[in-house]
């Protein structure tokens, strides 16, 4: 399974930024898909997952102002971003992680400016 991620950009603090990620292949039978970033200096983090079951979890400092969603007819997993802050800005990766193993998109990059 190949993922783009795509999306990113500069956008002023309040703002908001919807992520994509298009996947290609055969992505039937995730366990889970989610959404992590990096910010300079700092260790990737796990932003907000969906699981198989449609459950979602994010990290305590995005709740209420991301949103993780999928479209399976058009194979894309999305993350609204609204009411960015400066300390949401990195670099975000998606993943799908399925039994056999885990595929990372590429990375966009989101710069939020205050």
């Amino acid at each position: 399974v190949q993922l783009q991620a795509s999306g990113g950009g500069l956008v002023q603090a309040g703002g908001s930024l919807r992520l994509s990620c298009a996947a290609s292949g055969n992505t039937r039978g995730f366990n889970a898909i989610g959404w992590y970033r990096r910010a300079p200096g700092k260790q990737r983090e796990l932003v907000a997952q969906m699981r198989n079951s449609g459950a979602t979890v994010y990290v305590d400092s995005v709740k209420g102002r991301f949103t993780i969603s999928r479209d399976n007819a058009k194979n894309t997993v999305y993350l609204q971003m609204n009411s960015l802050k400066p300390e949401d800005a990195a670099v975000y990766y998606c993943n799908f992680i399925f039994r056999t193993g885990t595929s990372w998109g590429q990375g966009t990059q989101v710069t939020v400016s205050s």
